[in-house]
């Protein structure tokens, strides 16, 4: 039997790219295309893909959306397969989606779609429970290993980073969470765990979110791109 597929896209133009890919494959069907995270769920739901390729940034967010819809399926639809795509080469989203787990997970990026046999090879290694990350990101995230291997910042989760590149921009507690989509309290919670790791629990309060701003652009020269 095919590979059953979704994909979710708002892109036009890259939502038929990929469709015309899929195309004409024996071993791939495609049996819906849709714009948004909330018909991309309902989908999911409804039909059980074996397969789930989305954008990071779609409605109604347009911010990880991707990213939090493959980690939800990880609970609701354990066996189903997620294939990031994105434009997006910074590690932070990459990791974000890796954060429980490699499996049944692919991160590529879309600059590099156009080449069928890795879109393909993608889609059947986490249909069959395995995992893929463009190579792109891995070259980042080794790059950033050699110049940072004793950096505080690698005991940051993913969402930690998130957060602390909204502290850096300047940004309020209220702002970051809007802007992240998370609670007031959850940001508080990721910021506390972010001092403490950064060793500034006994810092003043803006003291604190200026040391630890400094942090991490002495190492990355700017805030990461969110």
């Amino acid at each position: 039997m095919p590979i059953r597929i979704v994909l979710a896209e708002d892109n036009l133009i890259m939502r038929e790219g990929v469709r015309h890919l899929l195309e004409g494959d024996p071993e791939l069907e495609l049996i819906a295309a849709v714009a948004d995270g909330d018909s991309l769920r309902e989908l999911c739901d409804r039909e059980h893909p074996d397969v789930v390729i989305s954008d990071i940034r779609m409605p109604p967010t347009l911010g990880d959306e991707g990213i939090r819809i493959a980690e939800s399926l990880r609970e609701t639809h354990p066996e189903m397969g997620v294939v990031i795509l994105s434009q997006f080469s910074d590690p932070i989203y990459a990791l974000a989606l890796l954060e429980h787990g490699s499996d049944r997970r692919a991160y590529l990026l879309k600059e590099r779609v156009h080449n069928r046999a890795e879109l393909t090879a993608a889609i059947h290694a986490v249909a069959a429970g395995g995992s893929m990350i463009d190579s792109r990101i891995v070259d980042e995230l080794v790059r950033s290993r050699a110049t940072a291997e004793r950096s505080p910042l690698n005991e940051l989760t993913a969402r930690e980073r998130e957060v602390l590149g909204e502290i850096a921009k300047g940004k309020s507690n209220t702002a970051i969470a809007a802007n992240l989509f998370l609670t007031k309290r959850a940001v508080e919670k990721h910021i506390n765990a972010i001092f403490l790791k950064l060793g500034l629990a006994d810092a003043q309060d803006v003291s604190k979110r200026v040391k630890a701003a400094l942090i991490l652009l002495a190492e990355t020269g700017v805030a990461p791109r969110v």
